[in-house]
């Protein structure tokens, strides 16, 4: 059993923002660097804590990383993060950048902590100020930048500026970087950026393609933290189903490398300290990781998603994720059908014994074809598996056909619906025992999905078969079918 760790200690963004404008003033005149640069004349608000002077020092020991749920420093992580950049020794500096509001809070933390020699605030309110000169010293000059609440879509529109390759030049030397709410969401390699308004999870799961459902790639990319997507504020807000959406999305969109995607959601007041070596542990109440390894069943703009089996990951204090090398066991399932989610989306059983591969011992939710299945009487009988299944084959030539046997009772409806990938077009049949034909699904276009639906309505059980056919294109990419009996 996994030792518990004390709740841990964090601090509030808001608590300090109603700071008068007079004291504010004080503190940049106080502190501002270099000498003879004003308040009225910095693009860039810039408040420095502690010591005038940078740590001078030729090597650093990280990188290491904190994702925060919420916008508030968690003393914990940071802690972690600090010590393991200076390798225990010494001193670091910290830059805090953040696109609005007022005053240091997150510097007034950070600066009581051991092993901080400095902390930067930086407030940044326009795009410009992402080629700020003063602003990109700080930021190289600092051995942990943290990017503060607050909209994401203000950070994303950094992109391509001068402050994307300072912040990344602090992570090559050594150090860190870290985020708590939106900061947690620009530093995930595809980044959710809100620009659109901000997605609920009935929004998303209703229609993954809503005008909120926007991303930024090509910001960021942290070592052995790929193909990922964070989230915030994740149980208090509900976030699970707009985190699904968000992983259908990246893999249906081609924006991970390797079909596959990783939320990251943690909920408020929790933070995930990242190591040099990949190793996340959890301090607060809970994270989890939501994996999608498959095309999307259903993805398309205006009709509620359908996805099978995410695998879904429930880290609470203390525990750990190993992103360098990603578990294949531990997770639970969970589908979504027509936009609906199968069960509690926040507890679960775990799959605890996997093959090699990963995937679930023969007989659980996943079958792929055996060749040759090109006629009836050759046809894979999927019958005795469990439902929902994902069916999933290719179409090697533009003459294929794959042929599955299924049985349905009086009653019962059969529902598949496959998505296609872009190396052909695809059609799909349903044909009774005879083969003659009952419905069909021919949608026009290398890469249109398919989907059919069956009610029995005749007293006793029949066979049935599902049959994918090459129209136009070949190739060795999977088709995966969602098969159910309802």
């Amino acid at each position: 059993m996994t030792p518990v760790a004390p709740a841990p200690t964090t601090f509030s963004r808001s608590r300090f923002r109603a700071r008068s404008a007079l004291l504010l003033a004080a503190s940049t005149a106080l502190t501002m660097a270099p000498i003879g640069v004003t308040a009225a004349q910095a693009a860039v608000d810039r408040v420095r804590l502690g010591s005038p002077t940078d740590v001078s020092r030729a090597s650093w020991s990280g990188p290491a990383y904190t994702m925060n749920g919420s916008g508030g420093i968690v003393a914990a992580t940071m802690t972690r993060a600090v010590d393991a950049i200076r390798g225990g020794t010494g001193t670091i500096d910290v830059t805090v950048v953040a696109a609005s509001g007022s005053g240091t809070p997150e510097c007034d933390d950070i600066i009581g902590l051991a092993g901080v020699n400095s902390c930067t605030t930086l407030t940044m309110t326009a795009a410009r100020d992402g080629d700020d000169a003063q602003a990109n010293t700080d930021i190289r000059n600092a051995e942990f930048v943290y990017f503060a609440g607050g909209d994401q879509c203000n950070y994303a529109a950094w992109k391509g500026t001068a402050l994307e390759a300072s912040v990344e030049s602090v992570v090559a030397k050594g150090g860190g970087v870290g985020g708590g709410s939106a900061g947690h969401h620009i530093n995930s390699d595809i980044v959710y950026d809100a620009c659109g308004g901000s997605a609920t999870s009935a929004i998303a799961l209703g229609n993954p393609y809503d005008r909120s459902m926007t991303f930024t790639t090509g910001m960021f990319r942290w070592p052995n933290y790929a193909d990922t997507i964070n989230d915030s504020h994740f149980v208090t807000r509900d976030r699970m189903g707009r985190t699904m959406a968000f992983v259908a999305r990246a893999i249906k969109d081609g924006r991970t490398s390797g079909g596959k995607a990783w939320g990251v959601g943690v909920e408020e007041g929790a933070s995930l300290y990242v190591d040099r070596n990949g190793l996340a542990t959890l301090s607060g109440p809970s994270a989890y990781v939501v994996l999608g390894d498959h095309q999307p069943e259903v993805a398309v703009s205006g009709q509620p998603l359908t996805y099978s089996n995410f695998k879904i990951w429930k880290l609470t204090s203390g525990q750990t994720y190993d992103f360098a090398n990603r578990p294949t066991c531990g997770y639970y399932l969970r589908s979504v059908t027509a936009g609906v989610p199968s069960g509690s989306l926040y507890s679960g059983t775990p799959v605890t014994s996997c093959s090699p591969g990963g995937e679930e011992p023969p007989g659980g939710t996943e079958y792929a074809e055996v060749e040759p299945n090109d006629s009836r009487t050759a046809a894979n009988d999927i019958s005795t598996r469990t439902f929902p299944l994902t069916v999933t084959g290719d179409l090697k030539s533009g003459s294929d056909r794959d042929y599955f046997q299924v049985t349905l009772g009086s009653g019962q409806t059969l529902s598949v619906g496959c998505a296609v990938p872009a190396d052909y077009d695809a059609d799909l049949y349903l044909l009774s025992s005879t083969g003659s034909m009952l419905t069909r699904s021919v949608n026009d276009g290398a890469g249109a999905d398919e989907s059919v639906t069956l009610t029995r309505t005749a007293s006793g059980s029949a066979t049935y078969y599902v049959d994918v056919e090459a129209y136009s294109g070949s190739g060795p990419a999977d088709y995966r079918c969602a098969v159910t009996k309802s």
